[in-house]
Order: C-alpha cells, then structure tokens, then sequence
C-alpha cells in the first residue's frame, strides 16, 4: 500500500532507520526493573519513549510526512453529468428512433476536466515539503537535546540533594558521638552541663536540616519523574550515578561542525529553504494553471454520438498574486534573519558552556584535593583536643560547622560541574545524519 513506508503512527517512525542515527536505534530502550536504581543514561532512555514534550515533537514528523505525500498527489479529475432540453409542455420528445430514454431528442453530456500545473509548481511544492520534513525531524533532535540536559540537570539535583541529606546526617552522628562523649566527661565533672546541651543543640539542628534536606531530594526526584513521563510521580525514584560520579564526566570536544550541525541551527536552515521553495511557488502562481476537458454529447435525432474537446485556464488581468509573493519574502526574510540568531546563538552557548564547564571543574578539584581533606583534618583534630581538654567548645562547634559547610559547598561544586558538563554537551551536541536504508 503506498505511504506505508514512512510509517505514520509516530514512535514507529522515530524508530525507523530513516530518521534515527544507528546509536539512537541501537539504543537500549527496556523499562527500568520496579525497585531498581535508575542511571542517568537510563533516565535519558526512558525519557525518550515516554516523556510527553518528546513525543509531541515526534508529531510534529508525522505531519510532515503527510505533507511529503499530499504534494506528491496528482491533482484529481472533476467529472460532470448532465441531461437538458427536456420538454416540459406537451411536445413530443420522441425520434424515429424511439421513446426511450436514450433515444428522446435530450441533450446529454459526460465531461472531464484534468487541471495540469506548470511553472515547477508542483516541484517548488515537494522541495518544501522535503524542507520541512528535515525542519521538523531536526526539531525532534533539537526537543531530544533540550530534554537530555533537562534530565541530566534534574538528575543532579535530586543527586545534590541526597548527598545534602548525607553531609548533614553525618554532621548530625559526629556530633551525637561528641555529646555521648560528653556525657562520660561530665560525669567526670571536666565539662559542665552547658557544654554538652550546647553539643546536643547543634546535632538536633544539624538532624533538622537533614529532615529538610530529605524534602528538598524528594521533591528534586519527582521533578526528574515529571521529566520520564511517569504518570503518578512520587519521588520513589533511586539513584544509580552518585554525584562524583557525574562530575568525573567529560563533554565531548568541539569540532567545526560544531556550531553549523547543531539541531536547531538544522530545523533553521531547514525553515530558510522551505521560504524559499514557497517563494518560488508564490511567483509560480503567476502563470496560468490550464485545464483540459474533454466530453461526450448525446442528441439525438441530429447529432447522437459527438465529442468535444477544450482547454480553459485563468487570465491574470486583475490578480497578479503580488500579494502573497511579497508575504512570502517576508517569511523568507524573517527565516534567515533567525537562522543568523540561532548560528549566533550556538556559537555564545558552546563558548559561555566552555567557561562555565572550566570555571566549575577547577572550584570541585580544589575542593575535592585541596579543601575537603584540610577541612576534615582541621576538624578531627580540635575533636581530638577537644576530648582532651585541648580546645574550647566553641572551637569544637565552629570546626563542626565549618567542616559541614565545606562538604556542602563540594557537593554543590561537584553539581555544578556535573551541570556545566550536561550543558556543555548540549551546546556541542551535532545533528545525526539518517542512516541509508539497505
């Protein structure tokens, strides 16, 4: 059956080796497993059968799929069918042939009329079409970009906000062993009651702000949920990726064709040829489409079997589609004058990622070689004079303090990092080429 090759119900066609690059095709796309953690290339997967902007986008290919076949359909013929001189007095309208029907003087014509367009009309037509099947398939890819750093970014929030809960949990536990401890000392009357309630009041803050944090992670799950197209989101999501682990990533590096293979810069080119095959229709319309009929004729007794031929077409005296010629430069105009701000676009989101990206990864590697350790040092060894009647309480808490604030802000480093990664790779991210079909 014609048409069947392009596969209209959407994710058939997105699957389909014609617009999918093969590492898209040949990607897993098998249900995460209930209770299972969820990586980040899993999420992406997921994301790409089920999120909803995705496959509205993938609509968008249907319709010009359709659009390719509706000019490349020939015009269909108008018929006609009509009987006249029909007598409606008491005149007879036999002949020597007869009474009947057929052989009464009525006038009856079967007519045809074929509409032929010239000018490249029809050709203008399918060179748009094409364009706009590219437009729409490298929108597609461009929504897919959009939404992987959108998942990538959700993804590291929610994994910020359970390393968030496990600093301050950890804080929390190191200051109730603390307390414990003091405890033993004020029994042994080196400390006074002041001292450990001050102790015990920072944990009990520090398990707060864990509660707090657990909050937050929920409700960075069930915006990552919203994203995988999860129709009762809950945030019962686990993660598989740990922060570090995302921050370790590298993008890819920029080439050339960075900038002009980038989706959108595509769907604009794309959007560019496509004005300007409708253009050229627009003036097309200017010359004549003619028609060519042909008919038979039936009257008797005189002339019972005649043919008759014609050609017919529009004359151009009053309308010469100035009109919609100079709405299609403007659409043209308006095309390139966005494909100029998205190429320009590009090139500030590759060169602003590529700043942040670096800026980032150094601020998480001097916290992760350099502060974090210190910090940690710093902090168990006023624990450890502190025990030994070395420190001050107030030395104690400030190390606690400082201490956890210091892994917060690593953790915020290490996603940001992981975050400027996402969006670098985003920037960079090239548009694949179809795959031939064999």
């Amino acid at each position: 059956m014609p048409g069947v090759e392009f596969c209209i119900i959407p994710i058939c066609f997105l699957l389909s080796s014609s617009l999918l690059p093969g590492e898209l095709a040949g990607e897993s796309t098998e249900s995460q497993a209930p209770g299972a953690a969820l990586s980040l290339q899993a999420a992406q997967h997921t994301a790409l059968e089920r999120n909803w902007d995705l496959l509205a986008a993938a609509k968008g290919i249907d319709a010009a799929v359709a659009q390719t076949l509706v000019v490349r359909e020939f015009p269909n013929p108008t018929t006609s069918l009509s009987t006249m001189k029909i007598g409606v007095d008491h005149h007879p309208s036999s002949t020597p042939a007869g009474n009947g029907f057929w052989d009464r003087s009525y006038d009856t014509i079967f007519a045809i009329n074929q509409l032929f367009e010239i000018g490249g009309k029809r050709g203008s037509r399918k060179v748009a079409a094409q364009a706009g099947l590219e437009g729409a398939r490298a929108q597609f890819f461009d929504a897919k970009r959009t939404l992987d750093f959108a998942i990538t970014k959700a993804y590291v929030g929610a994994a910020q906000a359970l390393e968030n809960v496990r600093v301050l949990a950890q804080s929390a536990a190191t200051l109730r062993e603390e307390a414990r401890l003091a405890d033993i000392r004020l029994r042994a009357g080196e400390i006074s009651s002041s001292d450990k309630a001050q102790i015990e009041v920072a944990a009990e803050r520090f398990e707060l702000d864990a509660r707090s944090a657990e909050s937050t992670a929920a409700q960075a799950r069930i915006a990552l949920e919203i994203l995988l197209g999860i129709p009762k989101p809950r945030g019962e999501l686990r993660l598989d990726d740990s922060l570090e682990t995302l921050a370790e990533t590298r993008p890819p590096a920029a080439t050339p064709e960075s900038l002009l293979q980038r989706p959108d810069v595509v769907a604009s080119e794309a959007a560019v040829r496509k004005s300007e095959a409708e253009l050229r229709l627009q003036k097309a319309n200017r010359i004549p489409d003619p028609t060519v009929l042909a008919q038979y004729e039936h009257e008797p007794p005189d002339q019972p079997n005649t043919v008759g031929f014609g050609l017919s077409f529009p004359i151009p005296l009053w309308n010469r589609n100035r009109g919609n010629i100079l709405a299609a430069e403007a659409v043209r105009d308006q095309a390139r004058l966005a494909l100029e701000k998205n190429e320009a676009q590009a090139a500030a989101d590759i060169a602003s990622a590529q700043v942040v990206y670096r800026d980032a990864l150094n601020r998480w590697q001097s916290y992760r070689d350099s502060i974090r350790p210190k910090s940690e040092q710093v902090r168990k060894a006023i624990a450890y004079s502190y025990q030994k009647g070395g420190a001050s309480l107030l030395d104690l808490l400030v190390a606690e303090r400082n201490d956890n604030e210091v892994r917060l802000a690593a953790a915020q480093a290490s996603a940001d990092t992981a975050t400027a990664v996402a969006a670098l790779k985003a920037a960079l991210t090239l548009m694949p080429m179809p795959t031939p079909k064999r």
